[in-house]
């Protein structure tokens, strides 16, 4: 099956008929809710719980319109779930201006549907949603557009979504802003130095691959964005378990998320020089698969030993980090699904994300609180430096002992970058394990929201 950009809009144009949906939250001012309404709540014992619905009849008994839960605090993006309850209709937000924006994401992200796989996956019996007028329209389907984006590329299976597939959808990424596109790919990694790309993908029979995206005027502010396209993780020659392999069809989740992310920043005509990196390989197993004890040369010229074939992310992150250093970008930004051990200290929904830059870290923060995506700074403590050590090469990929495997793996990385600029690694899931309001259990985009506010407050 081919990839496709095309999707339905979420938000349709104002209904002369719309039904208003009331947003309600525990304990807030509910002046924008009609009495009738605020009475037949009252009737029913309607406790406004996070993403409840409650149906309000009028004076003839016909449906006038429906209260919304949005919880005590109240969730910021709570409204995603009546997406997916919502009565099939025509529906307008009637809630106060100040919440629109928070209600137009939340439902926005709520409304996905990875369907393209079912006979019937049309989305026909959907709701009409129509676009609050107190928000700005075009940032908030950029921010949908983009999430819908990573989100589409994680969920489709390896089998539509190898190297050759990813490249497919990142050239029509490009083409459809205009951006210039180079790849390399096979054996021309050697020739052009990118060994530790091309050892980890030389296995599979669809050839590893380096993908790079520029868009945007020179001159500008240079970001450059990295992403990890694993498109299918075996482990390699230290084998996952077969249970290791049932989710690692978006490993490939940070290349997914950097393509979603450069979405929202060229939808936007950010004044930037914005480059994409994506190293896409398929780690396989084969006779000329790489080896545990192997030692390889990067890009950068450091050796490293492989203690674990299966810490392959690391390596091909190495190779495009040296490159874009090369080119000193003002910002350097990588996402990858990279431990599990970032799993285990913050969870599915929290990634970690390391740098040295201050100033960074404390915009970061700003801006995942905004737009509600939770992220976590981890410290890159060079304590933990000395555990890369290798006696036969300038560092190992897979340090034994097992503490601390997400700031490790940060440690790792930071050996390749260089440069006056300021760097930021992001240890994503790329995944939901469970529905939650904003979004159905699946592919997830992580960070990119929050980015996006950073880079537009910062060049918009």
């Amino acid at each position: 099956m081919t990839f496709s950009f095309d999707r339905k809009p979420v938000f349709s144009a104002p209904a002369e008929n719309a039904l208003p949906a009331w947003p309600l939250a525990k304990g807030a001012d509910a002046s924008h809710v009609p009495q009738h309404a605020s009475d037949w709540a009252d009737r029913a014992g309607f406790k406004a719980d996070a993403g409840t619905l409650l149906p309000v009849p009028g004076p003839d008994g016909a449906l006038s319109g429906i209260l919304v839960g949005m919880g005590a605090k109240p969730l910021p993006l709570a409204a995603g779930k009546i997406a997916r309850l919502l009565p099939k209709g025509d529906w307008r937000y009637a809630g106060p201006a100040d919440g629109a924006e928070d209600f137009a994401l939340g439902y926005g992200l709520g409304s996905y549907r990875f369907d393209r796989y079912r006979a019937n996956g049309n989305g026909a019996d959907q709701p009409s949603m129509a676009l609050p007028d107190a928000v700005d329209g075009p940032r908030i389907e950029r921010l949908i557009a983009g999430s819908f984006l990573a989100r589409d590329l994680i969920n489709t299976p390896t089998n539509d979504m190898g190297p050759q597939q990813l490249e497919d959808a990142f050239r029509s990424l490009g083409e459809r802003f205009g951006a210039a596109i180079t790849v390399i790919k096979g054996d021309a990694l050697l020739e052009q130095n990118f060994p530790m790309i091309h050892a980890v993908g030389r296995a599979s029979v669809d050839a590893p691959r380096l993908l790079e995206l520029r868009h945007g005027r020179e001159g500008a502010p240079k970001v450059t964005l990295v992403g990890k396209g694993v498109c299918f993780d075996t482990g390699g020659l230290d084998i996952k378990p077969a249970s290791g392999m049932l989710l690692m069809k978006k490993d490939m989740g940070g290349a997914a998320n950097v393509m979603g992310l450069a979405f929202m920043l060229m939808d936007a005509g950010l004044d930037i020089d914005l480059a994409v990196l994506v190293p896409a390989v398929e780690n396989a197993i084969s006779g000329n698969a790489f080896r545990p004890g192997d030692i390889l040369t990067s890009r950068k010229g450091l050796t490293v030993e492989i203690g674990n074939t299966d810490a392959e992310g690391r390596l091909v992150l190495a190779d495009a980090l040296a490159l874009a250093s090369e080119r000193e970008p003002e910002l350097l930004i990588d996402l990858a699904t990279l431990t599990g051990a970032a799993r285990v200290a913050l969870g599915p929904d929290l990634p970690p994300y390391y740098t040295d830059d201050e100033t960074l870290a404390a915009d970061i923060d700003a801006a995942q609180r905004t737009v509600a995506d939770p992220l976590w700074r981890l410290p890159l403590h060079m304590g933990y430096d000395g555990d890369l050590a290798s006696k036969v090469a300038d560092l190992n990929n897979a340090p034994s002992g097992g503490f601390a495997g997400s700031i490790t793996a940060a440690l790792f990385l930071k050996r390749f970058v260089a440069g006056p600029g300021s760097w930021v690694h992001f240890d994503i899931y790329g995944w939901n394990p469970k529905d939650r309001p904003q979004s159905p259990m699946g592919g997830e985009a992580q960070a990119i929201r929050a980015l996006y506010q950073l880079l537009e407050k910062r060049y918009g």
